[in-house]
């Protein structure tokens, strides 16, 4: 079973909230900007728990990924906490009134494959983000929670490739609804995420959300063209998996007509 051999390999290897040093945040080096970025994320990161309750009921016939996503869900809690300390080092802290709003889980994909492929795309997208926004910060503490999970959601992208790879393996009539899926979140010049096509409705107020994070990102730390090479990245992990040409929107059109053929 593949969740038993990542589940031994996060026992080895997985830091844990107690290894962060919050009474070391350096005060002064905290900018307001960074306040926002990390209550983005903590809005982000606590949808693990409506995605975990998704994935417990889509593949109520698959123990192995269930396995998984339960190893998923509590790293991806660790990360909404770990902001959170970050945050209550400095004396900020988040509204749970939005929080508490996030936790309806999510409709099922058109095909289980198509969640999978949507949570591929939300994990390759955090870890770049994390990770560049990681080398632009300059507090220390916040640096360093940043480049961790930017690791783990490398981590988890991997696990959920095999895990469609495997699927379509064994259910190839659901090819199509994994390509539509990849077309539509990277067809368009933005970034786009499951919490912000599916949620963001949610609550009406003056708050930070997942969204306000990946606007800061695309306006004040990516370089030019940066969303085309994380598009990019999304589309060669996509092209691996299944074989395919997927370099562009037109090779994912004519990669999907042939599929539905």
């Amino acid at each position: 079973m593949h969740a038993f051999d990542v589940f031994n390999h996060y026992e080895r290897n997985h830091w844990k909230l107690s290894d962060i040093d919050f009474d070391s945040v350096d005060r002064s080096l905290v900018e307001p900007e960074y306040v926002t970025l990390a209550k983005s994320a903590v809005m982000g990161e606590c949808n693990s728990i409506a995605a975990t309750h998704g994935f417990f009921n889509e593949f109520v016939d698959d123990y192995d990924f269930s396995a998984f996503a339960a190893i998923w869900g509590y790293q991806e809690l660790q990360h909404h906490y770990a902001f959170k300390s970050w945050l209550r080092a400095i004396d900020e802290d988040v509204d749970q009134r939005p929080v508490d709003a996030m936790r309806a889980p999510y409709a099922p994909g058109s095909t289980p494959s198509a969640t999978l492929a949507t949570n591929i795309i939300s994990e390759l997208t955090v870890n770049h983000v994390y990770r560049a926004v990681a080398e632009w910060v300059r507090e220390p503490v916040l640096r360093d929670l940043l480049r961790r999970a930017s690791r783990d959601e490398a981590g988890h992208a991997r696990e959920f490739i095999h895990y469609t790879k495997t699927r379509l393996e064994r259910l190839p009539e659901e090819l199509p609804s994994v390509l539509e899926t990849l077309y539509v979140y990277t067809s368009e010049a933005k970034i786009k995420h499951p919490v912000s096509l599916f949620k963001d409705s949610l609550v009406e107020g003056d708050f930070e959300t997942i969204d306000t994070g990946f606007e800061f990102f695309l306006e004040k730390v990516a370089s030019e063209g940066e969303l085309e090479q994380l598009h990019a990245k999304v589309r060669g992990a996509f092209g691996s998996m299944t074989g395919l040409d997927l370099t562009s929107g037109a090779r994912i059109r004519r990669a999907l007509a042939g599929a539905l053929s």
